[in-house]
């Protein structure tokens, strides 16, 4: 898998919702590779975008296209301070981009154990689908431009089950493990997306194109069987 983090901040929120459903409508048929993404915008104006591909080489072709191109360069007109990160070391626990999740926390930092904080986390990955079944999944990109910098992708049921689990005190056994996690990770920053947007080729209108390859792909059967 690869990822691809898109963020900045947001001076046209309604436009860039806008051009990110454009993009869904009409080019996310034709970007091979594609995966899901998941997109929001924070309570104080900062849009992140996580981009599945299943290879960087799929990723690349997607940038490549002279659609996609021009496509960004209308998008990127409303948003400031714009950051690209990517990752091909891609860390997933549970079902990892949980589409119905209903609230996503996005948590960049920095840690100099990258594979330390992985291991702690697929140990814990038993635990956490038994105590805390308010996480449908995670998923941890590593930046591939700043070794040891990393987003974190944490998909909750809903926001209020996050608080209140929040509240809750941890058991004497668990406690250890993660501090030792927290202990990996430094200059922490968390981006609360509370009308989170997941999307994956499912929810992509078909093209005519791809709905007469279809249908010729159909006709062909029914022929051949008889």
């Amino acid at each position: 898998m690869f990822i691809r983090v898109i963020q900045g901040r947001a001076t046209n929120p309604p436009g860039i919702r806008r051009d990110l459903g454009r993009w869904q409508r009409q080019l996310a048929a034709g970007a091979d590779g594609w995966l899901g993404s998941t997109t929001g915008i924070t309570e104080d104006g900062w849009s992140i975008t996580v981009v599945h591909f299943a290879s960087e080489a799929e990723a690349r072709r997607n940038s490549d296209r002279p659609e996609q191109r021009e496509w960004w360069r209308d998008a990127s007109q409303h948003l400031a301070r714009v950051a690209v990160h990517e990752a091909s070391k891609v860390h997933t626990y549970g079902e990892g981009g949980a589409d119905e999740a209903g609230f996503v926390q996005v948590i960049q930092g920095y840690s100099d154990d990258l594979e330390r904080m992985a291991s702690l986390g697929r140990d814990q990955e038993e635990v956490l689908a038994r105590k805390a079944p308010h996480i449908l999944g995670v998923t941890v990109a590593e930046h591939a431009d700043w070794p040891g910098d990393f987003t974190q992708i944490v998909y909750f049921t809903s926001e209020q089950d996050a608080r209140r689990f929040e509240q809750e005190p941890l058991a004497e056994a668990d406690e250890p493990v993660l501090e030792r996690l927290r202990s990996l990770m430094t200059n922490s920053r968390c981006f609360d997306l509370r009308d989170p947007q997941m999307l994956g080729p499912s929810d992509v209108p078909p093209t005519r194109s791809r709905t007469a390859r279809s249908q010729h792909a159909s006709a062909i059967g029914r022929r051949d069987q008889t």
